[in-house]
């Protein structure tokens, strides 16, 4: 994965099959409204991951997600901790940007320090970029002696597709009555220049420590950059 920047972006609706609009015979559009509708009750069963919508302020969907060790992990295990989802892409320069200048191993291990529940999470699909298996997932903390804790494994996309994420890195914070007070970047600068790390306003630090205070997280919700997680 290059520096191709990405912005997350509100979704639009669209034409269903995004399609425009053409003139065609009425036989045929009678024919293609028959199959539309017919194809879609097929597509309702078809798609048990619908992506909910989530709002600050609502419960978190739970989750579960086996970790780096084999553990199952849901949300509901952590009821009473303030509980981090870092969502992570390793061949991403973006994520490399964060852990390669230590900003995101001391965020976790500020975290650590204040009994915080950090989670890592990879839903990168199999052979995409970025995908790791149990082995894949210790190496990467090894290699940049990272500390979460527990980095769990998303290969079909179920868990990154119910927080409804297209970037890594972005983080998600849930409160200790598992509502959710934080979406978004690590900051404001989508930069992979060392330098740009300490000139940069710290959305996760900032809005941790707010919560870990019991007060109301000042930016609740800013726009992730980075790079496209491969479903």
């Amino acid at each position: 994965m290059g520096t191709d920047l990405f912005f997350a972006r509100p979704k639009s609706h669209v034409n269903a099959l995004g399609w425009k609009n053409r003139s065609v015979p009425i036989f045929g559009s009678v024919l293609f409204l028959f199959l539309y509708l017919y194809l879609c009750g097929g597509l309702v069963w078809a798609q048990p991951d619908r992506v909910p919508e989530i709002a600050i302020g609502d419960p978190a969907p739970d989750f579960s997600a086996v970790d780096q060790n084999g553990q199952q992990r849901r949300l509901s295990d952590f009821h009473g901790s303030i509980v981090v989802l870092e969502w992570t892409n390793r061949d991403c320069a973006f994520v490399k940007h964060h852990y390669n200048a230590n900003n995101m191993q001391a965020l976790q291990n500020d975290a650590r320090t204040a009994n915080v529940v950090w989670l890592t999470v990879s839903s990168s699909a199999p052979g995409s970029a970025g995908y790791m298996d149990a082995d894949g997932a210790k190496r990467f903390l090894n290699r940049y002696q990272a500390t979460p804790s527990a980095v769990l494994l998303d290969p079909d996309g179920h868990m990154g597709r119910q927080y409804d994420v297209e970037l890594s890195p972005q983080v998600f914070i849930i409160d200790a009555n598992r509502i959710l007070i934080y979406m978004g970047s690590m900051d404001d600068q989508p930069s992979t220049r060392m330098t740009d790390i300490d000139q940069a306003t710290d959305y996760v630090g900032e809005a941790l420590e707010n919560a870990v205070a019991g007060r109301p997280v000042t930016r609740p919700i800013t726009r992730p950059y980075g790079c496209p997680i491969e479903y």
